[in-house]
């Protein structure tokens, strides 16, 4: 049996409390208003033993540090490849996809991993928006040539 520890408890409660899904970083910071002497390394321990007991879930992305989910039911995550944030994406489960890996395998299939990538809201807004104002100043370019043209 593991001791309890009120920091461990600290911890987990900010997790369960966010959608975010934070760096060990991000959780140290917010700890540390709470506990102020904490140590960035008892952070890291206590949500990697949280991760082992499956009480949270530890997502390692591509590039950048690991993310934190105090989600522990198996669900699906979306990376954004412009800003990097990890999203909980809400969708039918896809088990069925165990059961056609198996059809031509020969070992035990007992689960998959499936990662979403692309860009999240809030970056395609911005892509939108900057490829309609790109588009708005090649109108306004094309009219002005038009204009031109007549004018000759």
């Amino acid at each position: 049996m593991i001791k309890f520890s009120r920091q461990r408890e600290s911890i987990k409660n900010n997790l369960m409390g966010r959608t975010d899904h934070p760096t060990a970083e991000t959780v140290y910071s917010d700890i540390r208003q709470e506990y102020p002497n904490i140590s960035l390394g008892t952070v890291y321990r206590n949500l990697s033993l949280l991760a082992d007991l499956g009480e949270i879930q530890k997502i390692s992305t591509e590039n950048g540090p690991d993310r934190f989910d105090g989600n522990p039911k198996p669900h699906y995550h979306f990376f954004c490849t412009n800003c990097n944030s990890v999203l909980d994406l809400k969708m039918k489960n896809i088990d069925l996809i165990n059961v056609i890996a198996a059809e031509e395998f020969a070992g035990l299939i007992e689960g998959h991993i499936t990662r979403f990538y692309g860009l999240c809201p809030e970056c395609k807004k911005l892509l939108d928006k900057s490829t309609n104002s790109a588009e708005n100043k090649k109108e306004k370019q094309n009219q002005k040539v038009s204009k031109k043209i007549v004018d000759i």
